[in-house]
């Protein structure tokens, strides 16, 4: 068990500011430990990498017993908070999700990200009340960030996605969420109206024409999350790599490497 109060403390902080807080998903343990290395104030998973290390399809389909493996490993390598996606909570029943969450947070996360998806609002409330409850009963402020698919999903028409994404979130604050999670939302107008209309820390996450982090932060938003991305890239990338190896047994392409044996050796043995 590794409950963190100090490290809860210390996230919810974070999303205060100064300036936004940048979060490079990691998906195990050891690109848990490179994103730390490279700077990051605190580690998210990303839950499409974990579900993908571990073979298993994104979309609460990774047994819970491999989810908690991974965020007990990443809290055994890092010292800066640790913040889990937990998708849906794998199970449409809150009193199961609470269970989760207890697992979560003994694992050593002080923070989660759990979705509405295609579902009802008041599941998502439901969801989280009980994620809440199972939070304090260990003693840890959990950061709960709650995500939203409006965007993602298109769940409302285009000139009505602020409102609707502006009326859950007061339901989800109300609930005992600690931010609101906006993934697909990248016009500037809109993130900013999403920022003002609520007390909730904004996150917003990586995309194709999405402001940079300056104007991020003057737009209002809090928070910018990699999600898959980078996941996607390495995975994307290790396919053409070992594809072409493959097919012609080349050395030349895969033996090139920006960090050495050496040197990621080295990282993952500094603790």
């Amino acid at each position: 068990m590794t409950i963190r109060p100090d490290a809860a403390a210390l996230f919810q902080k974070l999303h205060k500011g100064p300036g936004l807080l940048i979060l490079a998903n990691a998906w195990d343990a050891g690109t848990a430990r490179l994103m730390e290395s490279l700077g990051s104030k605190a580690i998210a998973t990303t839950s499409a990498g974990v579900a993908w290390a571990n073979g298993f399809a994104d979309g609460d389909t990774l047994p819970i017993d491999r989810l908690i493996a991974t965020v007990s490993a990443i809290a055994k390598v890092v010292s800066v908070p640790v913040s889990t996606d937990i998708e849906g909570g794998y199970s449409d029943d809150p009193a199961r999700v609470g269970e989760v969450v207890s697992r979560i947070v003994e694992a050593g996360a002080v923070g989660i990200n759990i979705e509405d998806g295609a579902s009802s609002p008041d599941l998502l409330c439901a969801k989280i009340e009980k994620a809440r409850q199972s939070a304090e009963k260990l003693g840890v402020d959990l950061f709960i960030n709650a995500r939203t698919d409006v965007y993602l999903r298109a769940l409302a028409p285009q000139d009505k996605r602020v409102d609707e994404v502006l009326a859950r979130a007061a339901r989800y604050e109300a609930a005992g969420a600690s931010g609101i999670f906006v993934p697909g939302a990248t016009a500037a107008e809109d993130i900013e109206n999403l920022a003002a209309g609520t007390k909730l820390p904004l996150n917003v996450m990586a995309r194709p024409g999405l402001p940079d982090a300056a104007r991020l932060t003057a737009l209002g938003a809090r928070r910018l999350s990699a999600g898959s991305a980078l996941s996607e890239a390495l995975l994307g990338q290790l396919a053409s790599l070992a594809g072409n190896f493959l097919e012609t047994g080349n050395s030349d392409a895969i033996c090139v490497a920006s960090k050495s044996y050496r040197e990621l050796n080295q990282l993952m043995g500094n603790r």
